[in-house]
């Protein structure tokens, strides 16, 4: 009798252990899986001096998971750090240095997007925004056929629903970037850009009129100091006109709506949500096909090669100019979606932030933009406001 029950004792702690580690083996499964996130100088001739460039392009939610209790005897904890820092999610200093290539690429290509853009449109003998804009979305088609062709990204499933809402915000993309050429046309690179700081202030007006996000007290302040330091700049610019001041504004309140709506096809209730870059991608390849009858009623008698070569417009070069510019366009906006999928939005707001300093100070020294004291505290003042801003605005995790 005796023997039976110590069986049945050893036969009952033998099942309550085996018991206890596969449950411990389960719950360390599950902690692991949640625990991963998924020169040579060049001039165009023209009536204009347009300045040398090198042609050498360089080659280019945060959330705390919940403590997981895997048995009674083998209680452990496990916490991620936050989405900002690069190397908990990227392989750490490898993933780091990654991260910063991507940002210094980001950097470079926009400034040489403003550099060659800011040439051709200079070295026109009359503006042509709409040619120049179906140039650079024509380019970044063809980069955007290449990614599905070469199967770099997954071709989206696009329902007639989905282009249906997809179309105007093609648009308004492809008017925003007529309207941005447009005023760097017609002002500095400078002027434009700090004018173009002012987006947080779109953001915020159309957040609330179409998502109902009214913003905090805090956020609210941050907008004080953008839109003084922008009227303080527009006062004392020594290229101001109002064609490149309303242009800029215009641009603004078309690339902000499109983000705001973009929102609504990202992650919605539809059974094929559509991811960023392929959004992007249906956007651009549209906002071509939109560009182009635009183009030829607009400009297409202009832009005939034997017009301009009768100008004194070296096409050759400008068409590589063009091409250049077209091709830094794209791929700066699309470095920038690669970079918004590994840091939360706030650090993506603040990298931007400071890519609008470079740029203005870049192109300030290479075209020799005159900036008076003024000039420059209304400027520091709008890209503080933004910087501000970037930091109150709380960041929202992605739906998974």
């Amino acid at each position: 009798m005796q023997r039976a029950v110590a069986a049945s004792i050893s036969s009952s702690r033998a099942t309550a252990w085996a018991s206890s580690s596969a449950t411990a083996r389960h719950a360390g499964a599950a902690s692991c899986s949640t625990s991963r996130h998924p020169v040579a100088p060049i001039r165009i001739q023209g009536n204009r001096h347009p300045v040398p460039v090198p042609l050498s392009l360089p080659l280019l939610s945060t959330r705390r998971p919940a403590r997981t209790a895997l048995a009674a005897a083998a209680a452990t904890t496990a916490e991620l750090p936050p989405a900002d820092e690069a190397a908990s999610n990227s392989g750490g200093i490898a993933g780091a240095v990654q991260l910063g290539a991507m940002i210094v690429a980001w950097y470079l290509l926009n400034i040489y997007f403003n550099i060659y853009n800011k040439q051709v449109l200079q070295a026109l003998p009359f503006p042509l925004p709409y040619t120049i804009t179906a140039f650079q979305l024509g380019f970044g088609s063809l980069a955007i056929l290449f990614m599905w062709a070469a199967r770099l990204h997954p071709l989206p499933k696009l329902s007639a629903a989905q282009l249906a809402k997809i179309a105007p915000l093609a648009a308004g993309h492809m008017l925003g970037t007529v309207f941005t050429n447009m005023s760097l046309g017609a002002v500095a690179v400078s002027f434009t850009h700090t004018i173009k700081a002012s987006e947080p202030f779109f953001t915020v007006l159309l957040s609330a009129f179409f998502l109902g996000e009214w913003p905090s007290l805090l956020v609210l302040g941050s907008l004080v100091p953008i839109v003084g330091g922008v009227a303080l700049a527009s006062l004392t610019e020594v290229s101001f006109n109002w064609v490149g001041f309303w242009s800029a504004m215009a641009s603004n309140l078309l690339n902000q709506t499109r983000n705001v709506l973009s929102k609504r096809l990202l992650g919605g209730e539809e059974e094929e949500s559509m991811d960023d870059i392929n959004l992007f991608s249906l956007i651009t390849v549209l906002s071509f096909l939109l560009s182009c009858p635009l183009m030829l009623l607009a400009e297409g008698v202009k832009f005939s090669p034997a017009y301009l070569q009768s100008t004194g417009v070296n096409l050759q070069e400008l068409c590589v100019r063009a091409a250049l510019a077209g091709l830094c366009f794209h791929g700066y906006q699309k470095i920038s979606y690669m970079i918004l999928a590994r840091v939360s939005p706030v650090t993506h707001s603040v990298a931007n932030c400071v890519k609008r300093v470079v740029v203005i100070v870049s192109s300030v020294l290479f075209f020799r933009t005159p900036i008076s004291p003024v000039n420059a505290l209304g400027t520091g003042a709008a890209l503080g406001g933004v910087y501000l801003y970037s930091r109150l605005k709380k960041s929202k995790p992605k739906s998974q």
